[in-house]
């Protein structure tokens, strides 16, 4: 069982600067990294609100952070990616 540190939260992001960040990641062409997209938003967004949004979408099955290279996939509604699901093969 992992514990994580307790961090106080100095800033809560508001709903555009949420729907900013989603935009933002739909919108890219290609997979960005964290840097690359806080860096790429039309406005500036504090680091620490930043990391809060991204867990939020993650946590709410959003986007899809890749251990590897820590690209950003937008996984949700994406139709693509549905049909790949529906036709794969369940494994157990």
């Amino acid at each position: 069982m992992t514990l994580k540190a307790q961090t106080q939260v100095l800033h809560y992001p508001r709903l555009d600067t949420v729907l900013m960040i989603e935009d933002s990641i739909k919108n890219a062409k290609e997979y960005p990294t964290k840097a690359e997209l806080l860096r790429s938003l039309p406005k500036k967004v504090m680091y620490q609100t930043f990391n809060l949004v991204l867990d939020y979408l993650q946590n709410s099955n959003k986007i899809l952070i890749d251990r590897r290279d820590g690209r950003i996939v937008w996984i949700f509604g994406n139709e693509k990616l549905d049909r790949a699901v529906a036709r794969g093969v369940r494994v157990r």
